[in-house]
């Protein structure tokens, strides 16, 4: 835990399991939609849930699809509502908007790593401009009467600025700070830098979540022990394995550690879709949509990566349900394996045209 004081002026609110360490599922857009909130909660809900990010500027309004995954949401867990952007007037004219919603609070994006996005300032680019985060932090703080939280990366292209932001997340009140241990420019394929997690669990006033390639329940402990921190941050594994936050939970229990078997994730294939149709989407189009997501959970179905390639191949949804069928039918009890297999890479992004800021940890 924080070696600084660990507890804000403004309560969190409780977790699952009181006295375990905080999870949160990362926000990840294009991902972390009312749909797969409802899938995670399924198998084992996080403590906390973020939105996709509201993008904030002069014409925006908060986006309904992203509304729904607030107001129609039936999880039983708290939701915080994640704004990008830089403009002040219009950051606090969203957030008096949002406050009408049942949210648990408000999230500042500071650090999503995609070039279109950090090209405008925003996102991950905020981290080049200290004074900017400094007055941006102090009109969201005035303007969020409630929990004010933040995510970050460690930098931009260095971590030149990064005790400067730590001192800054102290002096506006920050009531919870997420951290993703690489710089913007490191993506997500770079090892992450757990040392500069601790160095922010010992250093800022408010609960720390470490995020960044947190593959297990295994992993997540390891986490925590290096970093102190007060919980952790799940996103792309969470998508690979939503079971991860209950194993998590399960290990910090000293329980035994559910194993997950191939029939299993076919199960979970199946939901996933069934949630994630839509009656205005083209099944061709659903389906590329689902390979965005078993891009991840291929990492841990085989170490040759034979799922992947037959299912990347798949255009309907018979084809794509042949290919689970052949891979995760043949041997149903096999387990699913905890860590991804070496070598075995998702490519989240060949599959849609849209560049995705949070397939992070897509974000975190």
């Amino acid at each position: 835990m924080n070696t600084v004081s660990s507890t804000p002026s403004r309560l969190l609110p409780p977790r699952i399991t009181a006295g375990l360490p905080l999870t949160a599922l990362a926000p990840m857009q294009d991902v972390t939609d009312l749909p797969f909130m409802r899938v995670i909660a399924h198998y084992g809900a996080p403590d906390y849930f973020f939105t996709e990010f509201f993008r904030v500027h002069a014409s925006s309004r908060p986006e309904k699809h992203i509304l729904r995954s607030i107001v129609e949401n039936k999880t039983g867990r708290p939701v915080f509502a994640q704004l990008i952007g830089e403009h002040i007037t219009d950051m606090v004219r969203t957030v008096k908007e949002l406050l009408h919603y049942p949210i648990a609070g408000i999230d500042l994006n500071m650090g999503c790593p995609a070039p279109k996005i950090y090209k405008k300032n925003v996102g991950g680019g905020l981290l080049r401009d200290p004074a900017k985060i400094d007055s941006l932090l102090g009109a969201l703080r005035d303007a969020a009467p409630g929990l004010f939280t933040v995510k970050m990366r460690i930098g931009f292209d260095s971590t030149d600025n990064y005790a400067t932001v730590l001192e800054l997340i102290n002096k506006h009140g920050v009531d919870l700070l997420s951290v993703h241990g690489r710089s913007v420019k490191e993506g997500y394929r770079s090892e992450v830098h757990y040392d500069f997690i601790g160095h922010a669990a010992r250093t800022v006033r408010c609960p720390v979540l470490a995020n960044g390639n947190i593959t297990s329940a295994q992993k997540a402990a390891a986490v925590l022990s290096e970093t102190g921190a007060a919980g952790l941050m799940m996103g792309r594994h969470a998508i690979r394995n939503p079971w991860i936050f209950r194993q998590t939970r399960e290990l910090q229990s000293l329980q035994s550690v559910t194993p997950i078997t191939l029939a299993d994730v076919r199960e979970y294939i199946a939901r996933l879709y069934h949630e994630t149709c839509n009656a205005d989407i083209p099944e061709k189009a659903h389906v590329a949509k689902m390979k965005k997501y078993l891009n991840f959970v291929g990492q841990s179905v085989d170490a040759e990566g034979r799922f992947l390639f037959d299912m990347r191949r798949a255009m309907t949804e018979a084809e794509l349900f042949a290919v689970c069928d052949q891979h995760l039918l043949t041997e149903p009890t096999r387990e699913f394996s905890a860590e991804p297999y070496p070598g075995i890479i998702a490519r989240p992004n060949c599959e849609t045209p849209n560049e995705s800021c949070s397939l992070d940890t897509i974000t975190a």
